[in-house]
Parts: structure tokens; C-alpha cells; sequence
């Protein structure tokens, strides 16, 4: 049965379809891969086994009457801490919420619930979702399967553990500025960032409504339009027959290959020819607009994550991990005047962005210029935490200053990820491009 551990959530779905799998024999694999792995307590923050094992019962139950909800019902998965969990403490990697339990499930892990998926437990997360680094010592910091010493990217650091170590088939996440993308990227997941106001986010611990956006990370590009069903109540993008020939992608030059790390940058161009050889054409292009949106970061991200905030950390501020807490503080001196115009020269470079990209399939660029730095140093190096956070998140925010739905995909060279964004709401056609790359890299 540990073999059913490596399996993307697709195949297990087939396999409880085909009756070869028993979701009760499959949910208590991953409990007890859960509770015999030396990082659990670094990676799921709860684990919900009396939870999990009710469902599978049920799923179990269905699919010996013929009666399954779907290709995921009995699969189980993995929610990062910031979704609302009835009866389950939801502290969104913060001592300043410690305690706080909710009385009913976020929105989309009742959808999750309602599609069959198992929900395994609640894993570890940057504090308040702050961070792209997965560095936390307030709750605990998960780690990194490419690097023992590393941090493994955040803010859905544990979502991306919990699956690359084997102890879920999929892992819930959410997305402000990288949270999805990193974590993925450098744990060799593929990571799906969706469109904001998309998915719901009832029920889901803010850090800048405008931006947050839920999606998977996962072991195939089709579990990521599964999940993304799942989230949604919907029905999955249909990736059969995806092909590169003759696609479009345009790699973006500006601002995202500045001071790239020698890794990602010769993964990254080594993934290029591949795609070229598999017959898809990659010009190169600059976006002036991208660069002109990147100072605006402060306005729209700190401030807005500060207003939401600020009467929660103010009342603690002893409680937060120093680096969050002045990340945080960083929005205090934005008025409301400047955040509005950030706002409208924000949308005009967007619609630029549009007319820009239009004749291309997808955009490509590294998902991170860097590799997972090292934890210890990003503790004691305060100047270091900063440059690498920021840096760590710099690619992976043109997708969200730019309101675009984006996948990062593994490169087979470890820790190195190839970011493929679409167009705003049109996951299932990048999910189609995507499966397509997939299949060329393999």
C-alpha cells in the first residue's frame, strides 16, 4: 500500500473507481505515513483523523453501491491553515490567533467535502501568509525536500510538504503574491495561482482581499484542474489531446531574469529548447509595464495587508515574528489617497499588459530566481531575510499585480520551476497549454 503514497490524486481516484484501492485502506496509509513521519509536527499543524476516517468510511460506502461523487471522492488531501475548519483551531500560522476555532468550514472545503475528497488536516504556514520564504518560528517551519537546511518556500510551506514528502495526494493553498507558486516550484510540485474573485474565499483567513486567491499544489497538472473542480463545485478542464505544436509563448525579458541565480537561470533556458523541440514557438519580449507595476507593491500589498490587520497586531505586536511584524508595519504610512492611485495606475497597465500578450498562448518565466535559502542564515541575518524574501517573490507577483492566472511547472532540475500565466479567468485554457508542456518535459 505505500506505493498508493506516490500516486497523483488522479490515479488514486481511478484506482478506488476500478475498485483496486479501498479508500478506508488508503486513508489510514496516509495517517499512519502522517504520524510515523519525524516532521510531522513541522508539517500539519492538526491532524483530523477522526475527521478523515468518517469520510473515507463514507467514501468507501459509495463506491461499493456504485454511487461515487466524482474522480476524487476518497482521495485525501491537505489544508493549509488559514481555512476555516469546523470544531478544528484555524491560527493561520499566528500566535495572535492562537485559539481561534471556527464553527464552520470555509467554502471551498465544503465543496471539497461535497466532491469526497478526505480531508487529512490542517498544515503549517507563514505567519498570516506574510512571507514567501515558509520561514516560521513562531509555529514551525516546514521542510524543504530538495534541501534538508532550506526553507521550503511559503506561504503554503507545509501544503507543499505535506505532498512532497508523500503524507497527501494534493495540498490546499492560497496565493497573494507566490504562496502557491514557490512552495511548489521549489519542493517540484506544480502549483496552480487562479484568477482573484475566482474561487471563494469565504471562510479564509485574509491577508489582502483583493489579491488572495485558493489553489492546489499538486503531482500533475491534471490533479490541479481536478482540484480546481473540487474547490469550485465544477466540472474539470478537459486536457486530452493537448499538444505544443504550434502554440505561442512569450518570455518575458523584463525584470524577472534580473540577478537570476545560476540554477534557475540554465534550468530555464535548458526548458526553453525542450519546448521549442516539441514544436511550440518562445519569443523573447519586454513588458515596460511590468517594471512600472512593481513599485506599487508597497501601496497595494503592505497597505492593504496593514489595514486589514493593524488593530489585531498593534494590540500584540510582541506576539509576531519580527521580520513579519515590520513587513506589516510597512503599510503604515500608506494613505488612503495613495493606495487608490496605485489602484487606477495599477489598471491601466494592466489593460497594457492585455493588448501586449494577446497573440500569445501563455507568458513563460523563471518561477523563482533563486534557490530555497538556507533557514539558519535567514534567522540570524536579518539584511539577508529581506533581500531573499523579496527576490523569492519578485517573478511569481507579475501574475498577481497583473490579475492573470498562472501554473509553475517542474523543470527536472530540482528546486527550479518554469511559470507559464494566462489570461485572467481562463484557467482551463492555460491548464490545457500547461498539461501539454507537461507532457513535453516528462
Amino acid at each position: 500500500m505505500r506505493e498508493w503514497l506516490k500516486m497523483t490524486a488522479g490515479d488514486l481516484g481511478r484506482g478506488i473507481g476500478r475498485g483496486e484501492i479501498d479508500p478506508q485502506a488508503l486513508t489510514e496509509t496516509y495517517l499512519e505515513a502522517i504520524n510515523s513521519h519525524p516532521a510531522r509536527d513541522r508539517i500539519y499543524s492538526a491532524v483530523t483523523a477522526g475527521r478523515a476516517r468518517a469520510e473515507a468510511e463514507a467514501a468507501a460506502t459509495r463506491a461499493a453501491a456504485g454511487q461515487r461523487l466524482g474522480l476524487l471522492d476518497g482521495v485525501p488531501v491537505s489544508w493549509k491553515d488559514l481555512f476555516d475548519s469546523a470544531g478544528v483551531a484555524t491560527e493561520a500560522g499566528s500566535a495572535l490567533l492562537a485559539g481561534r476555532v471556527p464553527e464552520r468550514d470555509a467554502e471551498v472545503l465544503r465543496n471539497g467535502t461535497a466532491a469526497g475528497l478526505v480531508c487529512l488536516g490542517k498544515t503549517h504556514m507563514s505567519e498570516l501568509a506574510f512571507s514567501g520564504l515558509g520561514l516560521n518560528p513562531v509555529t514551525a517551519t516546514p521542510p524543504c525536500v530538495n534541501d534538508e537546511n532550506a526553507v521550503p518556500g511559503g506561504s503554503s510551506s507545509g501544503a507543499a510538504a505535506s505532498v512532497a514528502f508523500d503524507l497527501a495526494a494534493c495540498g490546499i493553498g492560497s496565493d497573494t503574491g507566490g504562496s502557491v507558486r514557490i512552495p511548489s516550484a521549489w519542493n517540484d510540485l506544480v502549483g496552480l495561482k487562479t484568477t482573484a474573485g475566482r474561487v471563494s474565499l469565504a471562510g479564509v483567513v485574509p491577508l489582502c482581499a483583493r489579491f488572495d486567491t485558493v489553489g492546489p499544489l499538486a503531482r500533475s497538472v491534471e490533479d490541479a484542474a481536478l482540484m480546481l473542480a473540487a474547490l469550485e463545485g465544477g466540472k474539470a478542464a478537459d486536457l486530452r489531446g493537448a499538444r505544443l505544436e504550434g502554440l505561442r509563448f512569450g518570455a518575458l525579458r523584463t525584470v524577472v531574469l534580473d540577478d537570476i541565480r545560476p540554477e534557475p537561470g540554465t534550468a530555464y533556458e535548458a526548458t526553453i529548447v525542450r519546448l521549442r523541440d516539441a514544436g511550440a514557438v518562445v519569443e523573447e519580449f519586454e513588458a515596460p509595464e511590468v517594471a512600472e507595476a512593481m513599485p506599487l507593491s508597497a501601496a497595494l500589498f503592505t497597505g492593504e495587508a496593514y489595514g486589514i490587520w493593524r488593530d489585531v497586531i498593534e494590540a500584540a505586536p510582541d506576539k509576531m515574528f519580527a521580520p513579519i511584524l515590520e513587513r506589516f508595519r510597512g503599510g503604515k504610512e500608506v494613505g488612503a489617497a495613495d493606495y487608490v492611485a496605485a489602484w487606477r495606475l495599477l489598471e491601466g497597465l494592466r489593460r497594457d499588459w492585455a493588448a501586449r500578450v494577446a497573440g500569445y498562448d501563455a507568458v513563460i518565466m523563471p518561477s523563482a530566481p533563486n534557490l530555497p535559502p538556507n533557514a539558519e542564515r535567514l534567522m540570524t541575518d536579518e539584511a539577508y531575510y529581506v533581500t531573499e524574501n523579496l527576490l523569492t517573490l519578485r517573478n511569481t507577483r507579475v501574475g498577481n499585480l497583473m490579475g492573470l492566472c498562472a501554473v509553475t511547472l517542474p523543470t527536472g532540475q530540482p528546486g527550479c520551476g518554469i511559470m507559464f500565466c494566462g489570461k485572467a479567468f481562463q484557467e482551463e485554457r492555460l491548464l490545457r497549454v500547461v498539461k501539454a508542456a507537461e507532457d513535453a518535459l516528462a
